[in-house]
């Protein structure tokens, strides 16, 4: 959905990790032949997590951002609320500390709205030795709070800065030294009982179709396999699910406008204008063939979660009453449907809009203008 006011870029498995903890999805595990399209159901138990369940919500689709000077943060009580109406059961976190510092208040504000936790954005600087000893601290941080929570995912992007200032030109150490930091941080991480995926994102160290072939040619780390950030890359999705899907170990569904990619691939538009300009829309209104992907990974064997992202820059003088982020997120949710694929429980067919609408009605409240801001 784009206005003058709101713009759009647009189970429980059981696998055991960090010492026997037993968490959700994540990466691969025996399939049968129940695939997507093909009549699971929320409510059929086995040895494979019904897909429906393994959908989740983010954030960023209602336009909160750590990007600075991204745009207007919505408080988290309305971004939950209306996640929730929408039948999503599960949530990435968003920036670091939007939903609070302490995780006894964040699980109890998930529980509020009947949400769990999936995982967390954490952008670090890995590429210059200078910096490592704050980005461990902050990822052992980061990490605490994603496990006190209940999350299974730590989602790794390598930034230039703490700021997201534009990629640098890394020499072959800086890369020595950002491919060594993953290495570390998969370490980290299975301390905590997360697994660690490296998300491929414009603006960041590893946003280029060339860095993630040499990325996945030199490290063993698992991939955030973003939709959206590898289609703006030149990256052909449907390939990429192919030939590495036994490297995926989370998935951010997107879709873009090819048109309003290019400009952004050759360096003649940021991330944030191409954004405010219509990059990310709503599944099935740009160019990204999200439903074969999806079908390419299901057939690999893939199980984790699916977060549904379309990223969004609200304007800093919108009126909220008129600001709907949540219609968008409702159309990607019809489009998974229309292929057959089931929605999570509490979603009734055919009402998805109503629904959620009721909801907003009751739950807007005043921006959290200053809360730190998830892509």
């Amino acid at each position: 959905m784009t206005t003058a006011k709101l713009q759009c870029r647009t189970g429980e498995g059981t696998r055991p990790r960090g010492g026997g903890r037993t968490f959700g999805p994540v990466g691969r595990g025996a399939r049968s032949s129940r695939l997507l399209g093909m009549g699971a159901s929320p409510a059929e138990s086995g040895s494979v997590t019904p897909w429906s369940r393994r959908l989740a919500g983010a954030p960023i689709s209602w336009g909160v951002c750590e990007v600075p000077d991204w745009g207007r943060i919505l408080a988290p009580d309305r971004v939950l609320a209306e996640m929730a109406s929408l039948g999503l059961r599960a949530t990435e976190l968003g920036p670091v500390g939007y939903l609070g510092a302490d995780p006894a208040d964040v699980r109890r504000l998930l529980s509020a709205h009947g949400l769990r936790a999936v995982g967390g954005f954490v952008p670090l600087v890995l590429h210059d030795p200078a910096e490592w000893d704050r980005s461990r601290g902050e990822a052992g941080r980061s990490a605490r709070m994603l496990e006190e929570v209940g999350a299974e995912v730590f989602v790794t992007a390598a930034v230039a800065d703490e700021r997201f200032g534009r990629p640098l030109a890394l020499d072959s150490s800086g890369w020595d030294h950002l491919l060594a930091g993953l290495a570390e941080l998969d370490e980290l991480c299975a301390a905590h009982g997360l697994r660690q995926v490296l998300h491929p994102h414009v603006g960041t160290q590893v946003e280029t179709a060339q860095d993630v072939e040499r990325v996945l040619a030199a490290s063993e780390v698992s991939w955030c396999f973003d939709t959206g950030h590898l289609a703006v890359a030149g990256v052909d999705v449907v390939e990429f699910a192919e030939r590495h899907a036994a490297r995926v170990g989370h998935v951010h569904l997107k879709d873009v406008r090819r048109a309003i990619a290019g400009p952004v691939r050759a360096g003649e538009r940021t991330l944030a204008q191409a954004t405010k300009d219509g990059l990310f829309c709503a599944l099935g209104q740009g160019d990204v063939p999200v439903a074969t992907v999806v079908e390419r990974l299901e057939v690999a064997g893939y199980d984790g979660w699916y977060v549904l992202e379309q990223d969004v820059a609200i304007d800093r003088g919108a009126d909220l009453e008129s600001v709907h982020p949540a219609d968008a997120v409702a159309v990607s949710l019809a489009y998974l449907e229309a292929r057959g694929l089931v929605l999570g429980p509490g979603v009734a067919r055919g009402s998805i809009e109503p629904e959620h609408r009721r909801s907003v009605q009751t739950t807007r409240g005043p921006a959290a203008e200053d809360r730190p801001g998830s892509r």
